[in-house]
């Protein structure tokens, strides 16, 4: 009889433990007697993984912010190369997070365990020198955007993809109207979905700006109403009472006439429910010095990078200034602006992109066709 398949997976975000938690599940209905240890959040645990460092804990952003963090850091990489060590599991399945998963990787090569990468460093943007780290330390890759793989393969990384995860049809358990019904609010009167980030830092860095937009926003539009998409993981700043928190991003966009948004998969998101938007994003002074010395792709959103070109405002560090982005939320509102129609026209293009569903299903086969059975 074959022994159960051991799986180490590391997850070190919120957006990788959604992806982990779907990913665990497609390998579970194809190995059911499949086991799971390693680092994720909540979403993995519930799928039936062993979690020994929480994403809460490893979720950090930025230069500056990285290094305030780095003994701790350490720490939990020389726990986690004694933890593989000692589990010896048949394959280990590494899921973003470059920055811990790349040395990782290293360090556990002589191990000699198989490797899998699920979404792939953005090294097309910055560190491409991390295609040669992956060329070498793992045997099984697999890209999310199409674009990706060309650049990755350009590199003699055999990458494979099979679609964008966010492809996915998620069977959500309301529609519009019940969620309007849920939050009491008006299906009449517009409503904005504020979405300031996974990371504690990003809403440090954008709380105050979102809240003096919608200050701004009600002046003109007193009926406007807010919902907030906000993580598990992070602390919001006291906001007005009549704004809605909505734990599920997902219900949030699709429910809303427009959307601020932190760049990152958000975004994307967005574009695919035809939810337009405004991408804001602030980092330290010093963070930001870095990124525009290192980062080489002219566009901070992933939307806008599919698309190869501005199809949505981007309004980064300076440029994130309350009344710039009113007065481009208020074009976005207006349902025959030439903005708005412009923008859902090329969120359909982007969308086709894409792929189709059944992306985890298609990587949890190829990960245990290359597995040992």
């Amino acid at each position: 009889m074959k022994e159960p398949l051991k799986f180490f997976l590391i997850a070190g975000e919120p957006s990788g433990d959604l992806h982990g938690a779907k990913l665990i599940k497609e390998i579970k209905s194809l190995a059911p007697f499949s086991s799971f240890m390693g680092h994720g959040g909540s979403l993995m645990e519930n799928e039936g993984m062993k979690i020994i460092e929480h994403c809460n804990n490893l979720s950090v952003m930025g230069f500056k912010e990285v290094l305030v963090h780095l003994p701790r850091m350490w720490r939990i990489m020389a726990n986690t190369v004694e933890l593989v060590k000692k589990a010896n599991p048949d394959r280990i399945i590494l899921i973003d997070y470059p920055g811990f998963n790349l040395r990782l990787a290293k360090k556990i090569s002589s191990l000699r365990i198989p490797t899998s990468y699920f979404i792939l460093p953005q090294a097309w943007a910055w560190k491409s020198k991390r295609a040669q780290i992956i060329k070498k330390y793992f045997d099984q890759s697999f890209s999310i955007f199409p674009f990706e793989q060309k650049w990755y393969k350009s590199k003699g990384v055999n990458t494979k993809y099979f679609g964008h995860p966010f492809m996915e049809i998620d069977h959500l358990d309301e529609n519009r109207m019940q969620f309007f019904k849920r939050h009491n609010l008006n299906p009449k009167e517009k409503l904005i979905a504020l979405l300031p980030g996974s990371r504690q830092q990003e809403i440090n860095n954008h709380w105050g700006i979102y809240i003096k937009t919608v200050s701004l926003l009600k002046k003109s539009h007193p009926n406007l109403q807010i919902v907030i998409g906000k993580s598990d993981n992070v602390t919001l700043p006291i906001a007005h009472n009549s704004f809605k928190i909505e734990k599920n991003a997902k219900k949030a966009i699709i429910a809303s006439d427009v959307a601020i948004v932190a760049s990152g998969t958000a975004t994307l998101e967005c574009a695919i429910e035809g939810t337009p938007l405004i991408v804001c994003y602030k980092v330290s002074s010093v963070t930001w010095l870095l990124a525009k010395f290192m980062v080489k792709v002219k566009y901070s959103s992933i939307v806008n990078l599919i698309a190869g070109k501005k199809i949505v405002p981007e309004f980064l560090q300076s440029e994130m200034n309350p009344f710039i982005i009113k007065n481009k939320l208020l074009e976005l509102i207006d349902e025959k602006s030439k903005l708005r129609k412009q923008m859902i026209e090329d969120f359909v293009k982007v969308k086709n992109k894409l792929g189709t569903p059944g992306v985890y299903s298609k990587i949890a086969n190829e990960i245990l066709k290359a597995t040992k059975l």
